[in-house]
């Protein structure tokens, strides 16, 4: 059961790699002020980079993982607070999100941050099993520890992946057995403490009004102006798409093209059924790595496998839902697809 599900989540991850360098070819080439293969190249460059990485990680023994899970949470924090410190930190379009990194250049340190939450989560739900239903081991402490670094990348301005950490955080509580008397009332307030900070945010107030009204010109305009083109995108493919490398929102009216909104591209060139097959493998995803977390033999095993697969597969509904104008805009990339390793 474990085998097959294994081949099934590495199948779906390699046919959206190769869709993404596929894409990437089609559309970094029109991103100005880059030459026509850059983003292909890095991002072919990361593929080999991942594959190495993912090769020594299932040798690696996972206790090892447990062991110094302390120690990753901590690193990881202190690279988030990084990205407000200056001269290490590269502020971007009003967000605080990236550091860098000599070598590497450019990091986004919530992206290492999101599996870090995880292990460390699964290690102290390993520790304490048998508290998972009281309230200081079962709720409180596991809360401080995904809610630190959730709160700082929140405040770095990437509230949409301090948003799915959340719901990755929520199924593992909820799996392990965390009582729902401490959970549900936790997460009402947190969803209107969410609500309230959005809705007196300027930004992300525009944002919501411009998804509501796409059909504004004003709206078209500005903020509204990439799920407005998306739509467009969308709606040129029809069901079997303009062919590869044909399409036209990507040449300047869709921003972002290569990143959060690769997805219509996808869809205004090779159309529906890849589309579809898209949204295929992320369900693929989600069966095998749940397939998998039903087959662990401990909980810590247990706990890392459905995390992580949250941790893939909810940023990616919320960036096909942000594409096809159901959620309004959060900056959220595609995972596997979207240009940025």
């Amino acid at each position: 059961m474990t085998r097959h599900c294994s081949i099934i989540l590495c199948a779906a991850v390699a046919a959206l790699v190769a869709l993404g360098l596929i894409m990437l070819t089609s559309t970094g080439a029109w991103v100005r002020g880059f030459g026509p293969y850059h983003f292909l190249q890095r991002q072919s460059i990361m593929v080999g980079v991942g594959l190495v990485a993912a090769i020594f990680a299932a040798r690696f023994p996972l206790e090892w993982f447990r062991k110094f899970s302390p120690w990753m949470l901590g690193g990881a924090c202190i690279l988030l607070v990084c990205c407000f410190v200056p001269g290490i930190a590269d502020p971007q379009l009003g967000s605080n999100r990236w550091i860098k990194v000599p070598l590497i250049g450019q990091f986004q340190p919530s992206e290492a941050a999101k599996i870090v939450i995880v292990i460390a989560l699964a290690a102290w739900f390993a520790r304490w099993q048998t508290e998972v239903n009281t309230l200081w081991r079962g709720f409180i402490v596991p809360g401080i520890i995904a809610g630190i670094p959730i709160i700082l990348i929140a405040g770095e301005t990437d509230v949409g992946t301090a948003l799915s950490l959340c719901a990755a955080v929520g199924a593992m509580m909820f799996c392990v057995g965390t009582r729902l008397l401490y959970a549900v009332p936790t997460a009402l307030v947190g969803i209107s403490g969410a609500v309230y900070y959005v809705m007196n945010d300027v930004v992300r107030r525009a944002r919501i009004d411009a998804w509501l009204d796409l059909e504004n010109p004003v709206h078209q305009l500005d903020k509204g102006m990439q799920q407005w083109r998306a739509l467009l995108a969308l709606g040129n493919g029809g069901p079997w798409g303009v062919g590869l490398g044909n399409g036209v929102e990507k040449f300047g009216t869709l921003t972002f093209a290569h990143i959060d909104f690769i997805f219509p591209v996808v869809g205004e060139e090779l159309g529906l059924p890849f589309t579809l097959a898209v949204v295929l493998c992320y369900v693929m995803i989600a069966i095998g790595g749940c397939g998998i977390a039903l087959q662990a033999n401990n909980v810590f095993n247990r706990c890392v496998a459905l995390g992580l697969t949250c941790v893939i597969v909810v940023p990616a509904m919320q960036n096909i839902a942000v594409t096809t104008a159901m959620l309004p805009n959060d900056g959220l990339p595609l995972p596997f697809v979207s240009y940025g390793g």
